[in-house]
């Protein structure tokens, strides 16, 4: 903002346009939360592309522009200079920049499509096809990432990669996941149910097959897969249950029937073999549900000591893993370690960053 001072509330942009219509995924969430957590210190403004997304969103000032699909992208920065902003925070690297007249934070969450480059289902087909070719290399990412003038991530896992690859010259600041706010934990000395609950999608580099076959030796268990899943995947899931094993597909459920799930199962599981952070490790831990995890850097990171590790391809590490964690004494343990490690992560302090980002581009 033209003659604004250090003291003055900056006015930030927020791309709020990877905003799920009827529920959150992980990118959709994050914005959103993040977006709510920095509106208390700087007026913000948010993208959106189609009204529906403002169900999913915070009750703040926004501007209705193209999808981030359309080809008029290219030219996006046309509109958003009209606005204003002291800064422009887009939760993904793939913002519009042609004649930009504001400072540009761009994000890369994660390196996973490089490794295990099949894109998400939701995708348009011509967009799948460019994905595929876009993460053969490195460099498509390098010249998206150098446009900005900052660019955030969600973890030092993913920031190392990144200086590995030296996939950017501009500075990279963690703008990290956090749980949401006012999560009651569960009481550590109650007697959890005998279940499992994995959250996420079941692409192939989520391993669920791994979970799935390790319910052979967890016959007195339920496994809840939580999400969205096409007959087809379900199909091919189904055929690989073990017999007497108990797996159910709730198919999607709502936050509350999550919360739910969460407060009275044993522990949150997840084998993938990939993340740029592992948001369900953190909402399950700031309800005092233990976890039981694939053996990751990012998932040590998150889980820190209180997370459960166990090689990402053995059922059967992954079966004992549960039947240690199901002994009371040891559950209460991990059950008050989760609440402790839950609360190293806060979406005010994602804020903080992000202001402090915007102070330094606005000096």
């Amino acid at each position: 903002m033209s003659g604004a001072t250090p003291t003055d509330r900056p006015k930030i942009v927020m791309d709020a346009r990877f905003t799920r219509m009827d529920h959150h995924d992980g990118i959709s969430r994050y914005g959103a939360s993040l977006m709510a957590a920095v509106a208390p210190y700087a007026d913000v403004t948010m993208l959106i592309h189609d009204e529906r997304q403002l169900a999913l969103l915070p009750n703040l000032p926004w501007v209705k522009i193209n999808s981030p699909l359309s080809p008029l992208e290219l030219f996006v920065a046309r509109k958003v200079n009209k606005l204003g902003a002291d800064l422009v925070f887009c939760p993904m690297q793939t913002m519009g920049n042609w004649g930009r007249k504001y400072p540009l934070v761009l994000t890369l969450h994660d390196l996973i499509y490089y490794e295990h480059p099949a894109p998400p289902g939701f995708l348009p087909a011509p967009v799948r096809v460019l994905w595929r070719l876009y993460h053969k290399a490195y460099w498509p990412q390098r010249v998206l990432l150098n446009r900005a003038n900052a660019v955030a991530t969600i973890s030092h896992t993913t920031l190392s990669l990144m200086r590995k690859h030296k996939l950017t010259k501009r500075p990279i600041r963690i703008i990290g996941n956090a749980p949401q706010g006012d999560r009651t934990p569960r009481d550590p000395a109650g007697q959890p149910e005998k279940s499992l609950t994995y959250m996420g999608s079941f692409m192939p580099y989520k391993n669920v097959e791994t979970l799935i076959l390790g319910m052979a030796d967890l016959p007195d268990f339920t496994l809840n897969l939580l999400s969205r899943i096409t007959p087809e995947r379900r199909a091919e899931l189904v055929s690989i249950v073990p017999t007497g094993a108990t797996v159910v597909f709730h198919n999607g459920v709502t936050d509350a029937q999550y919360d739910e799930l969460l407060l009275r199962t044993t522990a949150l599981v997840t084998l993938s073999k990939a993340e740029g952070y592992g948001l369900p490790l953190v909402e399950a831990m700031a309800l005092g549900t233990p976890v039981v995890v694939a053996d990751t850097a990012i998932f040590r990171e998150v889980g820190g000591a209180a997370a459960h590790y166990v090689p990402a391809d053995s059922p059967s590490d992954f079966a004992a893993a549960v039947r240690a964690l199901a002994a009371p004494a040891a559950w209460t343990e991990s059950s008050t370690a989760s609440v402790a490690q839950a609360a190293t992560f806060s979406w005010d302090a994602s804020a903080r960053e992000l202001l402090a980002i915007a102070q330094e581009l606005r000096g």
